[in-house]
């Protein structure tokens, strides 16, 4: 320890031994032989000290060492070398503090993740629910409280029971039995719960189950509100439902306007020499009755094509400004004979109605269509209401009833105290074709032509049904600003005939040409027949006189019948034009020919339509 042997030690001081000036602080041998008690110390060497040894730790233990009378003459030390344990309790003491430290490190490392937590359940913006097994909630979030319009206090006191729509707890309650069999780890579903207010909200839960460490089971739910995911899921497939009845509106509105042009001149072949031999025959003639036979048919084939025309909103119309309660007031006599005289029919007009711009032969249509169907549908006595009013529909009314359109409008009504339809029966209803009726009953299209109808005046229908209790259609017109139209009614007087006028007739269908030639010279008209457009031109170059009225198909190779009558006009500035066409409007509205103001009669056209109608034109021109 010192480096010194024994003869250099012995008899000296021992401070001086370690080359100290003085006993050092706290010296176990000075304490021994001031007290003459025993004393340690565990001294550590300094360099200061100048001792061999520089680190390391020392016991150091005097006693006082006494004589025979007990005088204290010295001290006997033993010092012991404990450098070691004192490293060893030196890396103990380390080893607790990096123990400690770490300890509370990870106390707040799981402090931190609890907070996490608890804020990512009660911060979510989707509901998060603790459940007992049994019902009761045992901790639940904001936005759960949000969705259900409850405080966090009131949903404490409830069940998910009471939350819960009676026709799903079942299929819930079946899979919290099988989570806490062990029989599946999670389930997911949609369900109906009642909100506070007691509307109807719609849910997406996903449940597991949670163990702690005694054993106690929990359920943990997510739970999303998507009540506004299902009401777009439910407008997509009504959005859906109206392009699949459109997609078939298209098809079969293609389907008659394909047939239409020669089907049309077809019919008008046989109805033009049906009437011409009816006329040539004597009244008493049994082949004059045979004719009017063959010429009802074809009238009825006419009646069938139209409908499918008005049905796929292709037909051509003259759309005027129209006092709705004044066309339905001049109907009344003729409804009344149509549906019979057991069934009261019942009239409700409106104060002050709007107008609207429609062609008022569609009208005719609707009115007759809806009282004929009303009509059916009642088995013995009962009453038939035709009622107009205006009404006017906001963004939020048509955001809450599907197929409604915002806008001003004119409704006409027509109810009855039928049999009524049920569901199934009004979602086919205006389906061209479907028919409740008996075979041979009906043609299945006056709904689809009515549906059409509206559709093509940009209006809408709604329906109301209940069975045995009865219908009502209800028709919405959008309102139009304008002055009245004057409505010319048909004539009933004889055919009026003509007073030697001339007329250039150009038709590409040569058969409905010479039709068309042989009953306006009977109806007294000189007529020049041309099969072309140049042919046409040509003649009227030719021609030595005046040509007073220009009857012109409206399709035709090379030429349409709009740009014949311009080219004409050029060379007879007084020359007035009559078109005619079996072609949809679809087709022929590009034309110009359906333009207010124009001339314009739709094959298949009778001898006394195409009279009126001549001399009416004629009879205008001034």
């Amino acid at each position: 320890m010192t480096g010194l042997s024994l003869q250099e030690i012995e008899g000296k001081k021992c401070y001086s031994v370690w080359r100290l000036d003085s006993p050092c602080r706290g010296c176990p041998v000075t304490l021994a032989i001031e007290d003459g008690e025993p004393h340690e110390a565990e001294l550590t060497p300094q360099n200061q000290y100048q001792w061999p040894i520089s680190q390391g730790s020392w016991l150091s233990k005097a006693v006082p060492l006494k004589d025979a009378e007990g005088r204290i003459i010295g001290a006997v030390e033993t010092a012991h070398d404990i450098s070691d344990r004192k490293k060893a309790e030196a890396s103990l003491n380390q080893l607790n503090n990096e123990l400690e430290t770490r300890i509370r490190q990870r106390t707040a490392d799981l402090e931190k993740a609890v907070e996490t937590l608890r804020n990512a359940f009660d911060c979510s913006p989707i509901g998060k629910a603790l459940i007992s097994p049994d019902g009761p909630f045992l901790r639940l979030n904001p936005a759960l409280c949000r969705m259900f319009g409850y405080s966090k206090e009131e949903l404490l006191t409830k069940t998910f029971q009471d939350l819960a729509h009676p026709d799903d707890l079942k299929a819930i309650l079946a899979n919290n039995k099988q989570l806490l069999a062990g029989e599946i780890d999670a389930y997911e579903m949609e369900v109906r719960g009642f909100h506070k207010e007691g509307s109807q909200v719609w849910a997406q839960i996903n449940v597991s189950l949670i163990r702690d460490s005694a054993e106690q089971h929990s359920l943990i739910a997510q739970i999303q509100d998507i009540t506004r995911r299902r009401q777009a899921a439910k407008e997509t497939e009504e959005l859906r439902t109206q392009f699949m009845q459109a997609q078939k509106m298209e098809t079969v509105g293609r389907l008659a306007g394909g047939v239409a042009h020669d089907y049309n001149n077809v019919l008008g072949i046989i109805i033009g020499y049906s009437e011409l031999s009816i006329d040539k025959l004597e009244p008493e003639s049994l082949l004059r009755d045979d004719l009017k036979e063959i010429l009802n048919a074809a009238a009825r084939a006419k009646g069938i094509t139209q409908q499918l025309l008005a049905f796929a909103r292709r037909q051509a119309i003259a759309p005027k400004v129209l006092d709705l309660n004044a066309i339905v007031k001049d109907m009344l006599k003729m409804l009344q004979r149509l549906i019979g005289e057991n069934i009261d029919l019942a009239w409700i007009p409106g104060k002050d109605l709007w107008y609207i711009k429609m062609d008022p032969s569609q009208i005719d249509q609707i009115l007759a269509n809806l009282c004929v169907n009303s009509r059916d549908a009642i088995a013995d006595v009962g009453k038939i209401t035709i009622e107009t009013k205006n009404v006017v529909f906001d963004e939020a009314y048509c955001a809450d009833n599907a197929g409604f359109v915002p806008g001003e409008y004119v409704m006409l009504a027509v109810s009855d105290n039928g049999f009524g339809m049920d569901k199934e029966t009004q979602d086919q209803i205006f389906e061209p074709f479907f028919t409740t009726k008996q075979p041979g009953k009906g043609t299945g299209l006056g709904l689809a032509t009515v549906y059409g109808i509206v559709k093509q005046n940009n209006g809408f229908i709604n329906i109301y049904s209940e069975p045995d209790t009865g219908t009502t259609f209800r028709l919405y017109l959008s309102r139009h600003v304008g002055k009245v139209s004057s409505i010319q009614k048909k004539s009933t007087a004889e055919i009026p005939y003509g007073s030697g006028e001339s007329i250039l007739v150009v038709e590409d269908d040569v058969s409905i040409l010479n039709l068309t030639r042989r009953i306006l010279e009977e109806l007294g008209y000189i007529v020049l027949a041309a099969n072309t457009p140049e042919n046409a031109i040509r003649m009227a170059e030719e021609h030595a006189g005046t040509i007073h009225l220009l009857i012109t198909d409206v399709v035709m190779p090379k030429m349409n019948g709009r740009d014949l009558s311009m080219r004409l006009q050029s060379l007879y500035p007084e020359l007035k034009c009559l078109f005619m066409s079996g072609y949809t409007a679809n087709v022929i509205a590009h034309h110009g020919v359906l333009d207010e103001g124009v001339n314009f009669i739709q094959k298949p056209v009778s001898k006394n339509d195409l009279a009126v109608k001549v001399r009416d034109v004629l009879k205008n021109s001034g």
